[in-house]
């Protein structure tokens, strides 16, 4: 079974991040046949088992590996190898919190298997109320005891409430998205040390106006409101959540781009492809245009740079864009239906979210990342 390599150095050999360097420009290379026998690697393969099934795409009948062999290379610098041990350490007795739809859930469970390989007993890593792995959950919170440290996610595909219309509302309004009211559940993030959330993937006609879901704002549905206007407006409500919630000394927060969808000859719902993907893109001209929600989110931590300088925009959607080769597609959990479309969307783990989080470990170093 192939793994992928996650540097595992000990704490005694922190790294630093002098240098401003931009991660997301840059292109994937093949990784050197000999750096699986390094001295410095260990792996972390489908074995995992804080890996959803759905995300294990050998264990579902996929046969090709080449996936795993490339490294992203940034221009102009390098990636600090991902170091388990160094990032436990910085966040001994704190939490970090993933925020978000699906996706950000691909990447949390892709964080929590690069983090236990630090740990020579992984077993000793629970879920604090014994709850199992399943994407059906919508709260989940790891704890490592030996750090006294939380990695958890938090289901929130809007990040603002969503919920039942006003009374008296139009039969064909069946929901609302309260873009001007944030996330009942916020109250559980205040306080944790590394917020890193992400939204976009809901926010599309066919999940929202489509399905009788509609935009709300001041108690009152605005059947005019588009949905980038809505996003925006969403945006603004984060934002002065984080501003009023958290403390800017003690919270590193990071708002993670659009994560690139690779449906061919079709969209998700129409019978979209992408199985017989196998090596990432190579021609720049095939690649989509920077998705407009990227726009709004960067906008909005502009705004928000002088007031809480630990906000950050975890920029990955060019270097995501290329990698149309490491999706689920057909390669669903058995007893799927073969009706199902394909999942170009979510993403086989180990897989492309670790290169994410290799530019989140290396973003908290440039900050100088450690838990108060």
């Amino acid at each position: 079974m192939p793994s992928l390599r996650i540097g595992l150095l000990s704490s005694s050999s922190s790294q630093t991040v002098t240098k401003e360097c931009d991660y997301s420009k840059g292109k994937w290379v093949r990784r050197a046949s000999s750096s699986s026998s390094s001295v410095n690697g260990l792996f972390y393969g489908e074995e995992c088992r804080f890996l959803d099934s759905g995300f294990r795409c050998h264990k579902h009948g996929r046969k090709d590996s080449g996936y795993l062999d490339w490294r992203w290379q940034p221009h102009g610098c390098d990636l600090p190898r991902f170091n388990a041990s160094d990032l436990l350490e910085r966040s001994r007795n704190g939490r970090i919190v993933f925020v978000g739809d699906s996706i950000g859930r691909n990447q949390w469970e892709s964080l929590m298997c690069m983090l236990s390989q630090a740990i020579p007993n992984k077993s000793e890593i629970y879920e604090v109320n014994g709850n199992p792995i399943t994407k059906h959950k919508g709260f989940l919170s790891m704890r490592f005891p030996r750090e006294n440290l939380t990695v958890e996610y938090h289901r929130s595909p809007f990040l603002v409430v969503i919920g039942r219309p006003p009374d008296k509302s139009p039969k064909e309004i069946k929901t609302t998205v309260r873009v001007d009211e944030f996330n009942w559940q916020s109250k559980r993030w205040v306080g944790s040390d590394v917020l890193v959330f992400n939204s976009g993937h809901w926010w599309n006609e066919d999940k929202t106006v489509l399905t009788g879901c509609y935009f709300e704002e001041g108690r009152k549905v605005n059947k005019t409101m588009g949905v980038m206007e809505a996003f925006g407006k969403s945006l603004k409500t984060w934002k002065s959540w984080v501003l009023e919630k958290l403390d800017p000394d003690k919270s590193y927060v990071f708002f993670r781009s659009y994560s690139p969808v690779h449906y061919r000859n079709g969209t998700w719902n129409t019978g979209g492809l992408c199985d017989a993907e196998i090596e990432p893109e190579t021609d720049k001209r095939k690649l989509e245009p920077d998705a407009s929600h990227n726009e709004y989110i960067y906008k909005v931590i502009e705004e928000m740079r002088y007031r809480h300088s630990k906000v950050k925009f975890l920029n990955i959607t060019y270097l995501t864009e290329f990698r149309k080769d490491g999706h689920i597609s057909r390669y669903r959990e058995q007893g799927t239906s073969v009706d199902v479309p394909q999942d170009c969307s979510h993403w086989c783990l180990p897989g492309v979210p670790d290169t994410w989080n290799e530019i989140l470990y290396a973003q908290l170093l440039s900050m100088n990342y450690r838990t108060k």
